[in-house]
């Protein structure tokens, strides 16, 4: 006759500390994916200025400054400056012309400061 095996007694133990890893890994990588929008549109083929629409500003963006219709223009200063210029009512047309050297961040961060201009019509010109 066998001998009876005594059964070992299950151990929750290593069950909750797998659960408590999986939980701390979720937490900490939904910590680190923070997802911020961002609205762009691309400048595309059309008809020409209809009349009594409002003349659209141009800004030029490098790799070290920008320019704000032909001047020079700090990235802090840039939003009081292009709320100066904007007309009292409708929406303000903003072309964005993209300089050779220009990464990605530095777009992201004119658009950051733009964004908090209301009335703004922000169009990023594309390269050819």
């Amino acid at each position: 006759m066998r001998k009876r095996q005594a059964r070992r007694k299950l151990s929750m133990t290593s069950l909750i500390d797998v659960i408590f890893l999986l939980l701390l890994f979720f937490m900490l990588s939904s910590t680190f994916s923070k997802f911020a929008e961002v609205e762009l549109s691309a400048a595309g083929s059309g008809a020409g200025a209809v009349q009594g629409e409002t003349r659209p500003m141009f800004l030029r963006l490098g790799a070290e400054g920008l320019s704000l219709n032909g001047r020079e223009v700090a990235l802090d200063a840039l939003q009081d400056l292009v709320r100066g210029e904007m007309p009292e009512a409708g929406e303000q047309p903003l072309l964005v012309s993209l300089q050779d050297g220009v990464n990605a961040q530095r777009l992201i961060d004119l658009l950051g400061v733009l964004r908090g201009v209301g009335n703004l019509s922000v169009t990023v010109l594309g390269t050819s």
